[in-house]
């Protein structure tokens, strides 16, 4: 398969390109500066847009079978990126001929005896304004009637660079916790759920979550 990876360069990003890779998957590692392409494998292609370019995007997604966008913004200090991006890329791949959409999400908008998380008073505030966009760019998704078939996916409470054992717990709109009522999940077993997904669809069309159980 042959999939385009939007924000390639930071630390979801470059691990799914990693995981596609490994998995003998074509990857267009799409990057808005060249230099946020450094240290990824030189097998992956590498192509320049800016996201809230739709033109430019359609052309650096052409070819592909599906795109992961793997979008944050926080580290930038623009996390309505992915806002902004949400209709674009509704817009942009079906033109450019891509009819899959699979979407690197947030975890605050998971609930918690009815209440979601970021609304919850115990929530950190550093991670309020990342966690509110994807909220908001969730719910541009789910009010999308358009041909395309995407899917958004909810990393656990806590989401790090760890072990990739291959395996995990999936969940829908509730945190998937242990025994201890941890919710976590490595970056790289985030990027196995995200790749089994691109491999055998199981929720298009709707939010789902991981976590170690």
């Amino acid at each position: 398969m042959r999939v385009a990876i939007l924000g390639a360069g930071g630390t979801i990003g470059s691990q799914l390109v990693r995981e596609a890779l490994d998995r003998g998957h074509s990857v267009i590692a799409v990057v808005r500066r060249p230099e946020a392409a450094a240290g990824l494998p030189e097998e992956a292609e590498v192509r320049l847009a800016d996201v809230e370019d739709g033109g430019a995007l359609g052309d650096a997604v052409a070819g592909a079978d599906a795109v992961v966008s793997a979008l944050g913004g926080v580290a930038s200090g623009r996390p309505e990126v992915v806002v902004a991006a949400a209709p674009v890329l509704l817009q942009a791949l079906p033109e450019a001929g891509v009819p899959r959409l699979l979407v690197v999400g947030g975890a605050g908008s998971l609930e918690a005896d009815g209440v979601q998380l970021v609304d919850s008073p115990e929530f950190p505030e550093a991670w309020k304004p990342g966690s509110l966009a994807q909220r908001d760019a969730l719910a541009v998704y789910r009010a999308y009637e358009g041909p395309l078939e995407w899917t958004y996916l909810s990393p656990a409470d806590v989401i790090e660079p760890g072990e990739r054992t291959g395996s995990y717990a999936t969940g829908g709109d509730r945190p998937v916790r242990d025994a201890a009522g941890a919710s976590r999940i490595s970056v790289e077993d985030y990027a196995v759920a995200m790749v089994d997904e691109l491999e055998r669809p199981r929720h298009t069309g709707t939010r789902f979550t991981v976590g170690y159980a």
